[in-house]
């Protein structure tokens, strides 16, 4: 089979395409996925520059995110047979392999049926986006009908999902962009109101537009600048969660507002084994299949590329200001 291979951390030159021995399945309960297509994360090019996170030598496979088809089953698996479509985030950290190949396997208890109206490449968009923003926005943020979501980056791979999500929750949600064309994407992806922060100051904004209480729930997709900043029009009692690590910022405001502070990875469970929090994942994108099906949800994918310009596709994707997402297909 034919798989990108990160040989050594540095730039993108050290991805790779190889013919490597096509693996072949070794317990009962795996699968062996034929993989159509992979999405592309932020996190694969920071474990590209710094490393692996989980155990294993290089060179190594790099992706999360992967959707394919079933070719083969161990013979406890009861999920799932030859012929099937799944998606899935899994691999590509180090130890396990990830998706920048044409097959991969995996233990059937991670991977959930495709949305029935996608293509493989809408569908390898998803499965790390999708779990994201359900974390940050439902889980850590606690966010409730009538309540009023600040999103930053409202456009990006967690942030156009996130709008949806805050939307299917009931919320009110306000969103940060860069430009114009940006604010019309976040609107039509659920925004009531969109901030364009070159031209606005989202602190200023969020207050005005929330009559001084500040945002119920902020998301900070964008780093510790934006976190910092944020503390200002969050609301007294609210929460602000971010996907990063927000560095020595000064909280004596935060603790004035009596805020939750909190944090989202959704790479966790699978990096620490946590498989009752793995289950909640797959359940997660099975009720995000059902939506994406009833029309309720959409992934955007902003480009797709083969297989073997992976090296680009990550030269693209550390350049910036990213829509949507974008995805590798695969043969």
């Amino acid at each position: 089979m034919q798989a990108i291979l990160m040989t050594q951390t540095g730039p993108v030159e050290v991805l790779e395409l190889h013919d490597l021995p096509e693996p072949r399945i070794e317990y009962p309960t795996q699968i062996k996925v034929r993989l159509h297509a992979a999405g592309i994360n932020p996190i694969d090019t920071k474990i590209r520059r710094n490393g692996l996170l989980g155990p294993g030598p290089l060179p190594a496979i790099l992706g999360c995110d992967g959707a394919g088809e079933v070719i083969a089953v161990g013979g406890e698996v009861d999920r799932f047979r030859a012929g099937d479509r799944v998606w899935f985030c899994h691999g590509g950290l180090g130890g396990e392999p990830g998706n920048y190949a044409e097959v991969t396997m995996l233990d059937q208890r991670w991977a959930a049926p495709m949305p029935r109206t996608l293509d493989f490449a809408e569908a390898a968009a998803g499965p790390l986006v999708l779990i994201t923003a359900w974390g940050l926005l439902y889980d850590r943020g606690r966010l409730q009908a009538g309540q009023t979501v600040l999103i930053h980056a409202g456009t990006g791979g967690v942030g156009h999902v996130a709008l949806q999500l805050a939307k299917l929750r009931g919320a009110r949600v306000l969103a940060t962009v860069g430009s114009a064309e940006n604010a019309a994407l976040a609107r039509d992806w659920g925004a009531d109101e969109v901030i364009n922060h070159r031209e606005q100051d989202f602190v200023t904004e969020v207050n005005r537009l929330t009559g001084g209480q500040g945002a119920d729930l902020v998301a900070d997709l964008v780093g510790p600048e934006v976190f910092a900043r944020s503390i200002g029009c969050t609301a007294h009692f609210g929460d602000l969660v971010t996907l990063l690590d927000p560095g020595h910022v000064p909280l004596a405001e935060a603790r004035l507002r009596n805020l939750r502070i909190g944090f989202e990875l959704m790479l966790t469970p699978q990096l620490r084994g946590l498989d009752a929090a793995r289950d909640h994942q797959v359940h997660i994108l099975q009720q995000c299949a059902s939506w994406i099906d009833e029309g309720r949800l959409r992934l955007h994918v902003s480009q797709v590329m083969p297989l073997e310009q992976a090296a680009e596709a990550h030269r693209q994707l550390e350049a910036g200001h990213t829509v949507g997402k974008r995805v590798l297909v695969i043969g």
